[in-house]
């Protein structure tokens, strides 16, 4: 059976609002990786999406960084919310997925929130039952299609091969990993606090532009308290 395929997701801030989070927190634009434009980004922040294109680079150090971890072993929290990505275009939810899920007990949903919904239910599956939960959610499904066609270029066709994609950056009791959907298991990349995070995972995303100089095609988003 052919996998689902949804349309590419910008990051869209209404796209939240709809699934029923209130917008005490919200997502903004990180204009750059360097102390000074760093320190404009409002405070707290509780998570950092990039968008980043796929290269052959890339994935040859994927590759070989899930076989240094499964060969050397890592510790990763038990309570870190992760979810296998199985959708096609799917990985701008699925990281706003990783982003809430990993900070619900700072987040506020509405009433009748889908997205506070999904989470509840899902919370005790592993990761490849959280995208097959997922694939069959239809509200979340819906709001991704109407959020993917009033971003603010035009949406690419449900076909077209995209090579970009979006990962989540958390900060889990005290350690920060990384959420990638296509990975088998989060990335651990150390200690973090609440005050050094977005440096923190500034320092990572610097990695991922080290690894293709050539490449200009990144974007940094933070979720930020208003």
């Amino acid at each position: 059976m052919e996998s689902q395929r949804w349309l590419p997701l910008e990051a869209n801030p209404d796209f939240l609002k709809q699934l029923g989070l209130l917008p005490t927190w919200q997502f903004g634009d990180v204009y750059g990786l360097d102390p000074d434009l760093l320190s404009m980004v409002p405070r707290p922040v509780c998570s950092v999406l990039l968008l980043f294109p796929v290269t052959e680079k890339y994935e040859s150090y994927r590759l070989g960084e899930e076989e240094k971890i499964k060969s050397l072993g890592q510790e990763v929290r038990s309570e870190v919310y992760f979810m296998k990505q199985t959708i096609s275009n799917a990985c701008g939810t699925i990281g706003l997925i990783h982003a809430v899920a990993n900070n619900q007990d700072r987040l506020e949903f509405g009433p009748g929130s889908a997205l506070k919904k999904f989470l509840s239910e899902s919370r005790s599956l592993s990761p490849e039952k959280k995208a097959k939960f997922l694939e069959e959610d239809e509200s979340i499904r819906v709001t991704h299609e109407s959020s993917a066609q009033e971003g603010q270029t035009e949406a690419p066709s449900i076909d077209e091969k995209v090579d970009l994609h979006f990962i989540a950056f958390v900060n889990v009791g005290g350690k920060l990993y990384e959420l990638d959907g296509r990975k088998p298991f989060p990335i651990a990349h150390g200690t973090t606090t609440e005050d050094t995070f977005l440096e923190n995972a500034a320092e990572v995303c610097k990695k991922f532009i080290a690894r293709d100089p050539d490449e200009l095609r990144f974007t940094v988003v933070a979720l930020s308290k208003v």
